[in-house]
């Protein structure tokens, strides 16, 4: 774009001392046809210059260059499918942190009446063409709570900017408005929608697809099948109104612990009897006690973080989730991830010798599963689950070596907010502590799951969210972690 902005400025600036100089021929009051060489210049002026510069070719290959140049780099681009799930993501996000839209499109991250949840260092609002496209997006996938949210926001910011025009919008006023009457239609406000047509031919009366839509919003309202709230329909046969999204995800907005929880947790120097850990032992921080969950401070290095990353970073595909027998890609888990082995590098041995120091467990294969590197970008997020198998078709039992006993995740970046690992029905969560390992155990001492243990991740409000996980499995642990004389344990 650069190159091209360069190029155009020295053809306009040729094409401005052209026409100068005509209009200084032209203005001359002296000047006269009586004069020969004036009139071969007017003649030549007006047979070969003029089409010259009109027909020149120069513009052309500019663009061409320029769209030359894009196609280079063109694989390379975010397409259709990254620009609808960052649309998708940014609902999320506004769902589970409760944001206001019209604070996201100002660059604000607040909810009602309570301080920024993210404060950036710029402020980065959206244009109405933005907020026209989460609207979009939302409204194709027939979601009219957000798709209305989104629409009225980008309404406001056309009706403030109508008449002017800027390059990169694909959408107006217009568009705006036809959208958001629709959804308001199918939220069942009737008396709105007939509003916003209205309004809408008032800047496009001739469009004939709209003036129907008012007749019949209007007739509709004659027979009483109109709303009179925001969101009821008071038809018997109108279509669903939309309600607000009820998300499981409220460990993500970090409630605090009740007192009576927090009497046995504390932090401690831990050896576990391995010698590995006599001269540097471990920082155990100790989180819940039903589930156990443990929090180990500088499990690792900042150069052992970036290494992993590396490492991971030219395999790292979209993450897949167990369905049945198969695994697929699911919108409730967004995220890409990367399995190294412990062959793949000096610093993954060394991170599966501390990993089974810190938790006494046996991490030889198969015992346990191969290090997953994941990555959270924009609103990435993982909704509740377990780590353990809750079925016998599990793929996880494809390894022979039982269910997953205990999960060991390591934070191995910083997030500015957001990405927290919320254990949904214990209702606390865990933010991210770089270089922090997170440890758990997924079943009970009599080999049943823990339902405790039902987790999510938290949508990445800012930042990149890295993470690395070890799923050790149940088979080898049995004088490790033996079984209790109480059943029930």
């Amino acid at each position: 774009l650069r190159s091209y902005l360069r190029e155009e400025s020295s053809r306009l600036r040729r094409l401005r001392r052209f026409y100068e100089k005509v209009q200084a021929l032209h203005q001359d009051p002296k000047a006269s046809v009586d004069n020969p060489l004036l009139a071969f210049s007017l003649i030549k002026r007006l047979h070969s210059d003029w089409p010259n510069v009109i027909y020149s070719d120069e513009a052309t290959n500019n663009t061409q260059a320029l769209q030359a140049s894009l196609r280079e780099v063109e694989q390379e681009l975010p397409g259709a499918e990254d620009l609808d799930g960052a649309a998708r993501a940014l609902m999320r996000l506004q769902d589970v942190y409760a944001l206001s839209v019209k604070g996201l499109a100002h660059g604000v991250f607040q909810r009602a009446g309570h301080p920024p949840l993210y404060s950036p260092g710029r402020r980065v609002p959206l244009s109405a063409d933005d907020c026209f496209h989460v609207g979009k997006v939302a409204y194709d996938m027939g979601d009219h709570y957000h798709s209305i949210a989104w629409l009225e926001e980008a309404v406001s910011l056309f009706r403030l900017s109508y008449g002017s025009w800027n390059l990169e919008d694909r959408s107006s006023l217009e568009d705006a408005l036809d959208h958001l009457a629709f959804s308001y239609f199918m939220a069942g406000n009737i008396s709105h929608a007939l509003n916003l047509s209205r309004e809408f031919l008032h800047y496009d009366p001739s469009n004939h697809r709209v003036s129907r839509n008012v007749a019949k919003y209007k007739k509709l309202l004659e027979m009483g099948t109109g709303a009179r709230g925001r969101w009821g329909w008071q038809g018997c046969h109108g279509p669903p109104h939309p309600c607000p999204p009820s998300h499981a995800l409220l460990g993500c907005l970090s409630p605090q612990p009740a007192p009576e929880r927090l009497l046995h947790v504390g932090c401690s120097y831990e050896t576990n009897g391995s010698p590995y850990l006599l001269l540097q032992p471990a920082k155990k921080e100790m989180v819940w006690m039903q589930p156990y969950v443990a929090l180990y401070h500088d499990f690792i290095s900042d150069t052992e973080a970036e290494t992993i990353k590396e490492l991971a970073g030219p395999w790292l595909q979209r993450s897949v989730v167990a369905s049945g027998e198969k695994q697929q890609k699911a919108e409730y888990r967004i995220s890409k991830s990367a399995w190294l082995k412990d062959t793949a590098d000096p610093v993954v041995q060394a991170l599966d010798r501390r990993i089974a120091a810190v938790t006494g467990l046996d991490l030889r294969p198969p015992y346990a599963e191969y290090l997953q590197v994941v990555n959270y970008g924009l609103g990435g997020h993982y909704e509740p689950h377990f780590d353990h198998a809750t079925s016998m078709k599990s793929p996880l039992y494809r390894m022979k070596s039982g269910n997953r006993i205990a999960t060991v995740m390591i934070y191995l970046s910083a997030v500015e907010a957001g990405g927290s690992t919320a254990f949904i029905h214990a209702n606390f969560s865990v933010p991210v502590v770089k270089n922090a390992a997170l440890f758990w155990w997924n079943l009970r001492r009599n080999g049943n799951g823990d339902g405790d243990t039902l987790h999510a991740g938290c949508p990445v409000l800012a930042g990149d969210k890295w993470v690395a996980n070890k799923w050790i499995h149940e088979h080898g642990q049995e004088f490790r972690r033996p079984c209790s004389a109480d059943p029930q344990d």
